[in-house]
């Protein structure tokens, strides 16, 4: 079974403490593939920088929308379709405020209707950005702003699930971002969220096969 995980930094597996990324023993998309054994397939599709529909002035290739329907249409027959996205979003630079971004959301649920039909999707809310990300030292992308903004997608992303009845996870229920950086899923947060998606994966699985 193919499982598409098409996320951010924080599905690549980039490291707190900006040193690269996490191997496969550590990083969710790669626990998660332990975890269902070799009948299952994650593809993992993190990319540093990754938004929903904004184009990053400063990175090219960053919009989710303009990657999305190639990505589909390259790892077909999918089974499972797992996105999160929009902690980028929340940057200063796009001034966006959740409910925008959770709009931006749903145009990549709409490209994921259109080109891998009736494939389930399991749309997850990013954890929050720490206090004190914007400080100097951190990421200065952001401002104070931007962690309100982190704490109100779950919220609108919750009703987004609900519009197009697709499963639903809120990763900051299960992990926060590493001290190091105030941004990045530590080790304890990749395997924490690592388990959180299993579970729902095994659900979405369960009611596809009954």
């Amino acid at each position: 079974m193919n499982i598409l995980c098409f996320g951010d930094s924080n599905t690549w597996g980039y490291k707190p403490d900006k040193t690269g990324r996490f191997d496969e023993n550590t990083r969710w998309t790669a626990l998660l593939q332990k975890k269902l054994g070799p009948e299952y397939h994650i593809i993992e599709e993190g990319l540093c920088g990754r938004t929903t529909v904004f184009d990053d002035p400063f990175r090219e290739g960053r919009r989710g929308t303009q990657l999305f329907p190639t990505l589909l249409e390259t790892h077909r027959l999918l089974d499972c379709i797992v996105i999160m996205l929009g902690t980028n979003d929340c940057k200063t630079v796009y001034g966006a405020s959740a409910g925008v971004i959770a709009k931006g959301v749903e145009k990549l649920i709409e490209q994921a209707q259109r080109f891998a039909k009736d494939t389930p999707i399991l749309l997850i809310s990013p954890i929050h950005l720490g206090e004190g990300v914007w400080e100097k030292g951190f990421d200065t992308e952001f401002n104070e702003n931007s962690v309100a903004v982190s704490k109100g997608l779950a919220e609108e992303y919750r009703k987004v699930s609900e519009k197009y009845g697709l499963a639903f996870l809120n990763a900051a229920d299960y992990a926060q971002p590493g001290a190091a950086d105030r941004e990045h899923l530590d080790e304890e947060g990749h395997q924490r969220l690592a388990e959180a998606v299993l579970h729902e994966i095994k659900n979405i699985i369960d009611k596809k096969n009954q």
